[in-house]
């Protein structure tokens, strides 16, 4: 699976919207917080392989 990449869009409570960046016109994606590092904050740039999601570049 992947590697896909994900902009974190917007934090709405316990869920995280993202947008695939190869696929910029599909829906936000919403995933729970809690499958996200904790430092994943609204900007960031997320990879998402082997079921597991990373920060590739953290906006500050």
């Amino acid at each position: 699976m992947g590697p896909y990449e994900y902009l974190l869009v917007r934090i709405d409570g316990d869920y995280a919207l993202l947008k695939r960046m190869d696929r910029p016109s599909e829906e936000l994606l919403p995933i729970a917080r809690a499958l996200l590092p904790p430092e994943a904050g609204e900007g960031s740039l997320l990879r998402f392989e082997n079921l597991c999601y990373t920060i590739i570049e953290s906006q500050t």
